[in-house]
């Protein structure tokens, strides 16, 4: 299934509005004891990149949902290279299934881990996804946090008569997908301002080996059969 980019937009703004609603408000006391003046403003970008960032001067923390993300977890192939999808599987977060609904609430919870994180003074240079980090989301999951933030956004989606799939996702056949490509093909990985490009040299059991051209000419890859996609000759 597919979604537009204006309906991943408006999904977007969902996620901002749960987001502080759900998972700020009832946080905000404790943030704001330890960070005076703090605040929080979330937003949708217009690319993949989605992050949690503060701003000292203003004492802004800011939550970007990429509109291009929530597109892309729409779709199985792409949606298993994201972090949220191992997490859900890895730690069993949502019962372990993977859908669409899951995969945008986690996020949520992701991001929102990272802004406890910071005011917990236990993110680092160098070590992001720490064990402090997973302590803090595996709260969230654990005492709640996580499953309202879910409902909430499944409430606010049908509301606004937006499609949020709860079906779980098949990981897509690797050995099928492997059969796609072959040595010389040119291709295309990563996405916005880390947009990169080859050809492949080596078809390995899972990845392809991939020489850089362009702008990545002298640099090689090993590239995830599930994250390549062919490029116009």
């Amino acid at each position: 299934m597919t979604i537009s980019q204006k309906a991943a937009v408006g999904l977007g703004k969902l996620m901002c509005s749960v987001t502080e609603e759900i998972l700020w408000q009832p946080a905000a006391d404790w943030v704001l004891a330890r960070s005076p003046g703090s605040h929080l403003a979330c937003r949708v970008g217009s690319g993949q990149a989605t992050y949690h960032r503060f701003d000292p001067r203003q004492k802004q923390h800011q939550i970007t949902y990429g509109k291009r993300m929530i597109m892309a977890k729409y779709q199985p192939e792409a949606a298993i290279s994201w972090l949220s999808g191992r997490e859900i599987r890895q730690y069993g977060y949502f019962g372990g299934r993977v859908t669409t609904l899951n995969l945008l609430a986690h996020t949520c919870c992701h991001e929102f881990a990272h802004l406890l994180q910071h005011v917990s003074g236990q993110r680092y240079r160098g070590s992001v996804h720490n064990r402090h980090f997973y302590r803090i989301l595996d709260e969230l999951h654990s005492s709640g946090g996580a499953e309202a933030t879910r409902r909430h956004l499944a409430s606010q989606a049908e509301d606004a008569g937006v499609v949020l799939p709860d079906e779980q996702m098949q990981p897509p056949d690797t050995r099928q997908l492997m059969t796609n490509w072959s040595v010389g093909d040119s291709v295309g990985f990563g996405a916005g301002k880390r947009q990169l490009e080859g050809t492949i040299i080596r078809v390995n059991r899972k990845t392809c080996t991939v020489e850089g051209t362009g702008p990545c000419r002298g640099l090689r890859y090993r590239v995830p059969v599930v994250l390549l996609s062919a490029l116009a000759d």
